[in-house]
């Protein structure tokens, strides 16, 4: 498998991988600063958590559209008119603020409006990347991605605390630069990002987005993945929101519940650094399972002990393999899919996902108050152990072998994937 530095050499990803990870320090920076902005002008903490929630509505119904855009036009041009208009949405709310004239309403269109950007983006950054990164470095392409999220979650709180404390402004300003820089790092990029020429009849959106979700749903694998994505994501984010609260509610200091998260963005740093070698030697489909079930024995220390070094040491070895679970897995995904289906493979699963995350507090919520902290926890545990059936019941996910097998299969060139029967599984044991 290839490593870090041969990818490093790889001009364009690194291109694409420097520009989204500035830019996604500078977005999560403003996630967190949205909130207490909105606070800050309105003493509401019920409009302060709709700041939030409009961006995800809109980053949410954005993304099965964005999928049939990233098939349909280049996607050098989507990607940069996303970030383009991050630059201005946020110099606009920068602006506002150094001239006393930031209003709710302001702060919310922009939310909503950067939510449908991150939505339009992410299904044209998926696709860029298979076509610039040879399918045998996918797995350490991704490995690098799943870095760059830790990353910008251990730095962006902090750092939007920082300049939040300056000036209220000051982080709307410094996200807009992000995405300047992210604009640039796109034009550098050489591959023509294009989708193949298209020559049949004249194409319906409603129709090639069906077309996407009918591919997921008809084939075992893809629809297994979708499920479980969804759900896990779920239960564990649920199991995330019960343990920071009842930390809360515990009445322990704000540093210590910090280091909660701090500790689980390291470990997922150390787990991506990692990822490309565990990859190389799990079969993919054993990976994913062993990751379908790593947070289920972390569940026990968390009910018994409500302390922050118990939490934080259960979330960091929850977090060490899932970077290589979740490269692996995707990798695969990524390999086995047309390249005309790519987009809109990859808009249909963030869907999934995206639009069941909202019910992940709410859920926690309702668990921790009717059944206090350590019930609520053993009772998410007890779910994502069912979740984690899903994939180990799943024959089209267990046959799938290790990259080098299944990379036997896949031509390097980005250009010819793959191509699986529609019923069958992907690989036999």
């Amino acid at each position: 498998m290839p490593s870090y530095r041969s990818l490093a050499r790889n001009h364009d990803f690194t291109a694409l991988w420097v520009g989204q990870t500035i830019s996604e320090i500078g977005s999560r920076m403003t996630m967190f600063v949205f909130p207490l902005v909105t606070y800050a002008l309105t003493g509401s903490a019920m409009l302060a958590a709709a700041s939030e929630a409009l961006h995800l509505l809109g980053l949410a119904g954005a993304l099965l559209p964005a999928g049939v855009l990233a098939d349909r036009f280049d996607r050098r041009r989507i990607m940069r008119l996303a970030s383009g208009s991050g630059v201005l949405l946020y110099a606009s709310l920068a602006i506002a603020g150094m001239t006393g004239e930031l209003t709710i309403p302001h702060l919310f269109v922009v939310a909503f409006l950067t939510g449908v950007g991150a939505g339009t983006f992410a299904p044209a950054e998926i696709s860029a990347v298979r076509a610039v990164v040879p399918a045998d470095e996918l797995p350490t392409a991704l490995s690098q991605n799943q870095a760059r999220l830790h990353v910008a979650s251990l730095i962006s709180a902090p750092l939007g605390g920082v300049l939040f404390s300056i000036t209220k402004w000051l982080p709307f300003a410094a996200d807009a630069v992000s995405f300047a820089v992210s604009w640039l790092m796109l034009g550098r990029i050489r591959t023509d990002l294009s989708p193949s020429p298209y020559d049949g009849p004249k194409r319906r959106p409603t129709r090639e987005l069906a077309e996407g979700v009918r591919f997921v749903w008809s084939r075992p694998f893809f629809r297994v993945l979708t499920v479980w994505g969804a759900l896990t994501n779920l239960t564990v984010n649920a199991l995330f929101f019960v343990a920071v609260l009842r930390l809360i509610e515990g009445g322990f200091d704000a540093w210590s519940i910090g280091l909660v998260e701090a500790t689980a963005g390291l470990a997922g740093i150390v787990g991506a650094v990692l990822a490309p070698w565990v990859i190389e030697r799990t079969a993919t489909g054993r990976l994913t399972i062993a990751i379908a079930w790593s947070f289920v024995p972390l569940v026990v220390p968390m009910a018994f002990w409500n302390e922050p070094a118990v939490v934080a040491a259960a979330l960091g070895l929850g977090m060490l393999l899932n970077p290589a679970g979740n490269a692996g897995i995707s990798s695969y995904r990524i390999a086995v899919t047309p390249p005309e289906l790519i987009g809109r493979v990859q808009s249909t699963s963030q869907f999934a996902s995206m639009s069941v995350l909202p019910l992940s507090p709410v859920i926690a919520g309702l668990l921790l108050s009717a059944l206090g902290g350590g019930a609520a926890i053993l009772v998410l545990g007890g779910l994502t152990a069912l979740v984690a059936c899903i994939p180990t019941f799943s024959r089209s996910v267990r046959s799938v072998p290790k990259p080098a097998l299944w990379h036997a299969d896949v031509p390097n060139s980005p250009a010819s994937p793959l191509r699986v029967e529609p019923e069958q599984p992907m690989y036999t044991a």
